[in-house]
């Protein structure tokens, strides 16, 4: 499974990689959450979209991974060069099209 998994968005990445999207607010806060937010407040987090236990248990496993990340990492996700910058970037060109 976690081959396939990984085969997919390799082929996912390769495919689509200039594709834009506008990151949804709620996108945003949950990413947010999900670095900066410690174990128990995140799952309490989680509560809101009544996922199944299995669900709920991966995303924290996920999770312990991502809290070794450095502050600096953290912050280039969610203030810099990954967020905030795609953030902005998509929602000029949709509402000015032809600045794009």
């Amino acid at each position: 499974m976690r081959l396939s998994v990984t085969a997919l968005l390799v082929i996912l990445a390769l495919c689509y990689y200039e594709a834009n999207a506008i990151v949804c607010p709620a996108f945003a806060v949950d990413l947010t959450e999900f670095i900066y937010f410690p174990d128990l407040l995140y799952r309490l987090s989680l509560a809101k979209y009544n996922a199944p236990p299995e669900a709920v248990a991966a995303k924290m496993e996920v999770k312990q991974c991502t809290d070794r990340f450095s502050v600096k990492n953290r912050l280039i996700i969610t203030n810099g060069k990954i967020l905030l910058n795609c953030t902005v970037t998509d929602v000029k060109a949709v509402l000015n099209p032809s600045s794009a």
